[in-house]
């Protein structure tokens, strides 16, 4: 059996997916829709390069657990009546994560199109994560060997 294109298979899916663009988000985003944004991208992405103001961070691997309001990590604003927006940092993982929550059985879920690098190219609105995260990235001179 073939390993399957993981390219091939995002875009297989993206028709099941609604998209907004960062424009669209940024919009609702100041009308005070009321939108649950949701960073799907690795801490260290989000460290180094900023989140869209407001959203939480939910790492890809673990959004079927943080969701599942039976599991032990559940978190609370997973709800079934709200309206979630996810992005990654250029759209796939998104499309993939919508996907999932979709199949869990959330109503509501968008992809953002073209991921945080659109939002960042449109030259939207950033939050410095890393002024509020507990965990950094170390300078080089700041590393001990030995």
């Amino acid at each position: 059996m073939a390993i399957r294109n993981t390219d091939q298979w995002v875009d297989s899916l993206r028709p099941r997916v609604a998209a907004v663009t960062p424009q669209e988000l940024s919009d609702r985003l100041k009308r005070g829709d009321k939108i649950t944004v949701i960073d799907l991208r690795e801490l260290q992405e989000r460290i180094d390069s900023g989140t869209i103001p407001g959203s939480h961070h939910v790492p890809r691997g673990m959004l079927e657990f943080w969701a599942d309001p039976a599991s032990v990590y559940h978190r609370t604003y997973f709800t079934e009546d709200a309206e979630y927006v996810v992005f990654c940092a250029a759209g796939q993982r998104s499309v993939l994560a919508a996907v999932t929550l979709m199949e869990m059985g959330f109503p509501k879920v968008s992809h953002l199109e073209g991921g945080f690098g659109a939002w960042k190219k449109e030259g939207l609105p950033i939050e410095d994560a890393a002024a509020t995260s507990r965990w950094q990235r170390k300078t080089p001179r700041d590393v001990q060997v030995g």
